[in-house]
C-alpha cells in the first residue's frame, strides 16, 4: 500500500517536468537562430502571422506571452527542416485563419476578399452620381 501510495505521489510530481518538457523553450522566443537564412525564413513568417492576443500586432512585434510560444514554435519548426508553408499551415490548421493576415479564400472568408472590392465599385458608383450632377 505504502509503495503504491509513492509510486502515486512520485508520478503526480513528475506530470509537470513531463509537461515542461513537451512545451518548446522559451528561449527560442528571443534568441535568433544560428542559421541566418533559417531566421530571415521564421522572421518573414512571423510578420505574417498575428498574435492572438493583442489582434493588432505579428507575432514578431508582440509581447504576449501567446506570441513568445508561437515564435518559439516557429523556430523550433523551420530549425528542425520544416518549410515556412508548411510552418504556416500548421499554425493555422491548429489555430485558425485567423492566425493568419493573409487568409485563404474559403467559405468563412469570402466576405474579407468581396468587400473591398464592393466597398470600391460602390465609391465608384457614388462619384460617378455626384460628378453628373454638378453639371
Amino acid at each position: 500500500m505504502k509503495r503504491a501510495l509513492a509510486s502515486s505521489l512520485l508520478l503526480l510530481l513528475l506530470l509537470p517536468v513531463q509537461a515542461i518538457a513537451q512545451t518548446p523553450p522559451a528561449a527560442l522566443a528571443y534568441t535568433p537562430l544560428r542559421d541566418p537564412a533559417e531566421e530571415r525564413a521564421a522572421r518573414q513568417l512571423m510578420e505574417t502571422l498575428r498574435c492572438l492576443v493583442c489582434q493588432g500586432q505579428s507575432i514578431a512585434d508582440s509581447d504576449a506571452d501567446m506570441a513568445g510560444e508561437m515564435r518559439a514554435l516557429v523556430r523550433q519548426r523551420i530549425a528542425a527542416g520544416e518549410r515556412p508553408r508548411d510552418v504556416r499551415d500548421w499554425l493555422i490548421a491548429r489555430y485558425g485563419d485567423y492566425v493568419s493576415y493573409d487568409p485563404p479564400l474559403g467559405r468563412a472568408t469570402v466576405a474579407l476578399w468581396l468587400a473591398p472590392l464592393l466597398l470600391l465599385l460602390a465609391g465608384a458608383w457614388l462619384a460617378r452620381g455626384t460628378f453628373r450632377r454638378r453639371r
